[in-house]
């Protein structure tokens, strides 16, 4: 009986060596890609030494932020043009789902070749800033929030976006892992969820409800802190991102 429960106890212990083995083994890899990526970014000097240290995830990762600068340019050449022409709109708020879309696959992709990096965090951090926080709030003045008061909403909402995702880059290597290194849950909602209101601005272009004709109109008209009472959505999204209370398992 005692030979036994010796035996089980070395396997036991053979087999916490083991998995203590290849958490090391995965830990120095994930170490060693960074710091050659690191490497390239501090000693290369070359003109195109930082083209070089990006992974194929970072170049896709480019791409959510390509989507969210030409959305906002979208948004601004509509502001220029007749505001009967609703071409630029809808182009804007096409280019953010695109972005989602790029958003996801980076990720599929870090995964797939088994490397991520510090920088390509930053990188997909920066590009949702753009392409979740900044072109839904340059869509949401296109179509005709404009107000004083409007302007500072829209701003909170940014800026909530900012916050959430400087959060997420300080504590996620605090969270809660799966097997492929996938943190288990989002603390606050994601910033891509505000392409819900991005929906519901589309289909306020569908039905003609832009400019004079938003839905709920104005609060305090012709006074400075005349205000369009639907951004109220905005204010509910930046708060729901900036949530530490609100834990949402990852799909």
């Amino acid at each position: 009986m005692i030979g036994k429960e010796k035996t089980k106890g070395k396997e036991e212990d053979m087999s916490k060596r083991t998995s203590d083995g290849a958490k090391a083994a995965k830990v120095i890899k994930t170490e060693d890609v960074t710091d050659k990526q690191t490497t390239l970014l501090s000693e290369e000097t070359g003109h195109f030494s930082l083209i070089r240290a990006l992974h194929l995830a970072d170049l896709i990762t480019e791409l959510n932020g390509l989507c969210g600068v030409m959305s906002i340019f979208s948004s601004m050449r509509y502001m220029a043009g007749s505001p009967g022409e609703l071409g630029n709109l809808w182009a804007a708020l096409a280019l953010m789902p695109l972005g989602l879309f790029f958003d996801f696959f980076d990720g599929k992709v870090a995964r797939w070749r088994r490397k991520s990096s510090l920088m390509g965090q930053e990188l997909d951090s920066l590009a949702d800033l753009i392409s979740f926080g900044v072109s839904p709030a340059a869509a949401a003045f296109a179509i005709g929030f404009r107000t004083p008061l409007d302007h500072l909403i829209l701003a909170f909402f940014v800026l909530c976006g900012l916050t959430r995702l400087a959060r997420f880059n300080v504590t996620v290597a605090n969270v809660p892992k799966d097997a492929t290194g996938k943190s288990q849950y989002f603390e606050g909602t994601p910033i891509p969820t505000t392409l819900s209101i991005a929906g519901l601005m589309a289909y306020w272009v569908g039905q003609g409800w832009v400019h004079g004709e938003l839905p709920f109109g104005t609060v305090l008209e012709g006074t400075v802190a005349e205000f369009h009472p639907v951004l109220g959505l905005f204010v509910v999204s930046g708060c729901l991102m900036t949530s530490k209370s609100i834990h949402l398992p990852k799909p």
